[in-house]
């Protein structure tokens, strides 16, 4: 089974104030796509990884692949406009013998090897698969004024996160479907659902956190810690 991870990366840092990418900010000597890329080749689960960086920033993103020092073949290409876009051109560059694709968040660094090979069997199995743990607030529903509109059921609700895995035809006709209509998703799952797939959900971890933020820099480190203990 031949599996491409497609890691989109090429987030413009507006969060961070524009001053260094996200996913080019250290984190204990290492830019985060360089953690993000080693957790994903642990997992020995893959057959190459395409790396998706803002346009004109190849040379870093070929840089944090060497950081990164993994023995997969990697290539880095240019994203697009949205998300959306950049797992698109990042489909388009899939050796034509790729089965699966997963992709993941060039900023999640904290991908467990069982979170990945889990996505990948179900995948196997059912053709779409995405990795979510339990929500465990309280969520509410609320109008534009502020108000609450309903309190949904707690115990039907998953926060979903990274790695997601399709078979890459499923993933390719969905891209292809919404992009005739303009539509925008905020998952590569949600497409696969609009063209009436069945997507899987595996439980992942409360630890493989996407750094969006500097907030979220202290705890990234504190995760880093721990992972590097013996």
């Amino acid at each position: 089974m031949h599996v491409t991870a497609i890691v989109p990366a090429a987030g413009s840092g507006i969060r961070f104030g524009g001053k260094v990418k996200k996913q080019f900010i250290a984190l204990h000597g290492l830019p985060v796509l360089s953690h993000t890329l080693r957790a994903l080749a642990t997992s020995h689960a893959l057959a190459n990884i395409i790396v998706v960086v803002p346009p004109g920033e190849e040379s870093r993103g070929r840089e944090a692949l060497e950081l990164a020092e993994i023995n997969l073949e990697t290539e880095v290409v240019p994203g697009g406009q949205t998300r959306q876009d950049s797992v698109y051109n990042g489909l388009q560059r899939a050796k034509a013998e790729t089965d699966l694709v997963l992709i993941h968040d060039g900023v999640r660094p904290f991908v467990s090897r069982g979170v990945v090979l889990a996505a990948v069997e179900a995948a196997k199995e059912v053709g779409a698969a995405v990795a979510a743990v339990p929500v465990v607030d309280t969520i509410k529903r609320v109008d534009t004024d502020g108000s609450v509109i309903e309190t949904l059921p707690r115990g039907q609700l998953w926060s979903i996160q990274t790695p997601q895995v399709f078979r890459y035809t499923l993933l390719m006709r969905a891209h292809r479907a919404v992009r005739e209509h303009g539509i925008i998703a905020t998952d590569d799952a949600a497409l696969v659902e609009r063209i009436g797939g069945r997507v899987k959900v595996v439980r992942g971890s409360y630890e493989n956190i996407k750094i969006t933020s500097e907030e979220d820099l202290p705890l990234a480190g504190l995760i880093l810690r721990r992972w590097m203990v013996p």
